[in-house]
């Protein structure tokens, strides 16, 4: 189910981009979360990303998803998250999230419209 409208203009102050996943590691403190090294256009950032139960670290590798861009950074179990990644869960599996991923190929830090 569609959760409630929101105005355009929020929308439009997410800043979505391309970003490749340069990095990963296991969470030390959770069994859930993967501590990713994402590269956005050059620029290097650390994300907190829940998706173990779907992808081993290797997979995540050179991989191209989407995220966004502009979030305050949160704490995440004691490791810094300074954006987010998009994923789709099932509800066969709603434990089971899925990265939203470029159909081509295409460069880091392209915008997401």
């Amino acid at each position: 189910m569609v959760k409630g409208m929101i105005p355009y203009k929020n929308f439009q102050e997410l800043e979505l981009r391309v970003a490749e996943i340069v990095e990963a590691k296991e969470h030390p403190g959770a069994d859930k979360l993967y501590v990713l090294i994402i590269d956005i256009a050059g620029e290097k950032r650390q994300i907190v990303a829940g998706i173990r139960a779907s992808y081993k670290v290797e997979e995540l590798i050179g991989k191209k998803v989407i995220v966004i861009a502009n979030l305050e950074p949160a704490v995440i179990r004691g490791e810094v998250s300074n954006g987010m990644l998009l994923a789709a869960s099932s509800p066969l599996c709603p434990t089971c999230p899925i990265l939203i991923t470029p159909e081509k190929d295409i460069p880091s830090g392209a915008i997401v419209k």
